[in-house]
């Protein structure tokens, strides 16, 4: 069996808990006793063990598994969350994040084993227990070995010796009016994934109780260290006959033991009854969520443990994630969709099978009936791809916090619009262009704190970063309330990079003295750090947006701060366009760049600066002759009256000439691939209805 085909699943997966784990931990920061929170991180770190186990990563699950350790010592009150922990947390997570990438990009997890991270993690442990981390490695192999020996009868529930933090959970539960039960699960002689049956067993039960003991240990269980058989312990308030009948129902258990238990073996002791056996009044259900193991969670992928040796076959070959979680209500939309388009096909079907009469009307309703149908069905397919800008910005508080330490800046980052939809393959391109504009203002942008102070501003800096739709557009602005852009400065350093003479950059524009900013190797730092200072981060986000088809704009003040504007297409599939008609042939233009349509009077042409302009409600709007642009031959005459497409980018028109407009079509974009990489004014092509090509014309790149 090939790990491929769940590799995809496990890689979403752990991005997911990566995640989760990563907000947790920033929240921890600020409510380092917030039990939600704790108990969130412990399920996190358990379901990426289970996962890994399964999926035959072991050094991810090693250290997943050591993380699940401290934090079930957290969770006992025996260790408390302190800076020193989180900047651990941060460390494993990063490591957690490195090995998704290897697997990511090789379909293995690499050779690193994370010695280092890992000590520190048994340390947190030692310390709690007031021993050396190799003493309490000792101890735990001690106290899981006696319980994979034991053979004695069926019961080896009743047998089971409980470590002091085992016997702590259990007296626990009782004080809360719960009942402790035994299980002895046999799972069948020809069950090939018995790990996997191990961990239904636990979800079953789980329904009903919470697991508070294990034997063998539960890693030990994902790593298949067991005969047979396994045994656990469950407090629950529900009858016993219940929680059997869930654990017997999962498929290739052979049977299933189980009693009340009222005295119990703790390790160098007697067995023991517990002293409070008056059941005390339960608590609300949430509380006992705080003391689950969450055991039952790498049961999701049961069969991956048996791919787990056949993952090097895909090595070598990058596994990007393809997939897109969809609301249902979006597939039912789709779907009735789907089957309206069926009813007109059947329709013309049957116009066309009728012979002797004239169906020219019916059948140009019918086709009226499918445009509508094809256009919905266009609009649904379009919803399905669409994907929030969450799933890209939720990685970012992280990050700026820890710009703010490396740069001991105090800044906070204010995101809003996260709900903001765009095109899968939009979402998953922008990251790195965001990510650069947010460093730059974290680095560039912001003052010092005593710089602020002086300036009178809060100390804290403030980074946002603001998703809305504008048209057919979403648009992101990322800025800063510091410093501003010194546009001398930038026009200094052009002019001693010999990018301009002085004479020419004292005509420029603030416009065209910020766009030197996004230059290759244009940096304004004055030394080379790992944050910044080779002045490739605005290069990559002009180049990486404008491959999207979107542009960046950016409005500055000194001394009070500076924003990108960002404006991408909401997909870049299939657009509604604008036909026109220059000589002999057709090009389209994105409706959604076009703010109106003009008739023109040759003589209603002025010139400025030796360009062509047109003077319209108010606004100056310089001329492009497309022809000219396209390199197409002149007409002989010049028309009286011209026919202007304005178009708009941001705040900047213009008005491109063309010989005759087509109408609005919805066409479906198609890349030219390496046919023409040297211009740049034509993004794409697209196939008409006749058969014909059409070329779309970029209009970024034309004004």
């Amino acid at each position: 069996m090939d790990v491929g085909q769940y590799l995809e699943i496990f890689i979403d997966e752990s991005s997911e808990h990566i995640q989760t784990l990563s907000d947790c931990i920033m929240t921890l920061e600020q409510e380092p006793d917030n039990k939600d929170t704790i108990n969130e991180v412990f399920r996190a770190a358990h379901s990426l063990k289970g996962m890994a186990g399964t999926m035959g990563f072991k050094r991810m699950q090693h250290l997943t598994h050591d993380m699940e350790n401290v934090f079930q010592e957290v969770r006992s009150d025996r260790i408390k969350v302190d800076s020193a922990m989180i900047d651990l947390l941060f460390k494993c997570l990063d490591a957690i994040d490195k090995y998704v990438e290897n697997i990511k990009q090789t379909s293995d997890e690499g050779t690193e084993d994370n010695e280092l991270i890992i000590k520190e993690l048994n340390d947190f442990i030692a310390r709690a227990d007031g021993e050396s981390a190799e003493a309490q490695a000792e101890s735990e192999e001690k106290k899981e070995a006696p319980a994979v020996q034991n053979t004695d009868g069926g019961e080896k529930y009743s047998s089971i010796e409980l470590t002091d933090s085992e016997k702590k959970a259990v007296d626990s539960a009782i004080a809360e009016g719960k009942k402790i039960y035994g299980f002895t699960v046999y799972v069948q002689q020809e069950c090939l994934l018995k790990a996997a049956r191990a961990f239904l067993v636990f979800r079953a039960v789980e329904d009903f109780s919470d697991i508070v003991v294990y034997r063998p240990s539960s890693q030990d269980i994902e790593d298949e260290k067991f005969e047979l058989d396994f045994s656990f312990l469950v407090s629950s308030a529900e009858d016993i006959e219940k929680i059997k009948k869930a654990a017997e129902n999962v498929s290739e258990v052979d049977k299933v033991i189980c009693g009340e238990l009222t005295s119990f073996r703790v390790e160098g002791e007697e067995p023991t009854v517990p002293a409070e056996t008056v059941a005390a009044p339960a608590r609300e259900e949430t509380a006992t969520a705080e003391t689950k193991p969450a055991a039952a969670q790498p049961a999701k992928q049961p069969e991956n443990k048996a791919a787990a040796p056949a993952k090097k076959a895909g090595a070598g070959k990058p596994a990007t994630s393809r997939t897109v979680r969809v609301d249902i209500e979006k597939l039912d939309l789709l779907m009735n969709q789907v089957s309206e388009l069926i009813i007109a096909k059947n329709s013309l079907v049957s116009i066309s099978s009728t012979d002797g009469q004239d169906n020219s009307q019916n059948l140009h309703d019918q086709i009226e009936y499918l445009e509508r149908i094809t256009t919905n069905l266009h609009e649904s397919v379009m919803k399905v791809r669409m994907v929030p800008i969450e799933s890209v910005t939720q990685k970012y508080p992280r990050m700026i916090r820890d710009l703010s330490r490396t740069l001991n800046k105090k800044m906070s980052l204010v995101i809003t619009g996260e709900d903001t939809e765009l095109d899968r393959t939009v979402v998953d391109q922008i990251g790195d262009p965001l990510q650069h504009l947010l460093r730059n203002s974290a680095d560039h942008g912001l003052e010092s704190n005593e710089l602020r102070l002086e300036r009178g501003k809060p100390e804290v800096g403030t980074i946002f970063l603001n998703a809305y739709q504008e048209g057919n557009n979403v648009v992101i602005k990322v800025g800063d309330d510091g410093n501003g852009i010194d546009t001398q400065a930038v026009k200094a350093k052009a002019i001693e990079r010999g990018l301009v003479s002085a004479e020419q950059a004292e005509n420029m524009s603030q416009k065209e003295i910020i766009n030197f900013l996004f230059l290759p190797s244009f940096s304004m730092a004055n030394k080379i750090t790992d944050i910044s200072g080779r002045g490739v981060g605005l290069d990559v986000v002009k180049s990486g947006i404008e491959q999207l088809g979107g542009d960046v704009e950016v409005a500055t003040e000194l001394g009070k701060g500076t924003t990108f504007t960002v404006r991408l297409p909401l997909t870049l599939a299939i657009i509604q366009a604008l036909m026109v008609e220059i000589r002999d042939e057709k090009y389209a233009i994105a409706l959604g760049s076009i703010s109106n349509i003009e008739d023109i009077s040759v003589d209603d042409i002025k010139y400025v600066q030796a360009k062509e302009v047109i003077h319209l409600r108010g606004s100056v709007i310089p001329i492009i002759r497309l022809d000219k642009m396209l390199d197409i031959e002149p007409k002989e005459e010049e028309p009286d009256h011209l026919t202007v497409v304005i178009v708009q980018k941001g705040d900047s028109q213009a008005g491109l000439v063309v010989d005759n407009l087509i109408g609005q079509q919805e066409i479906v974009i198609k890349s030219l691939g390496k046919y023409i990489n040297g211009n740049k004014l034509i993004s794409g092509a697209t196939i008409l209805g006749d058969g014909e090509v059409a070329l779309i014309l970029d209009v970024n790149t034309l004004m």
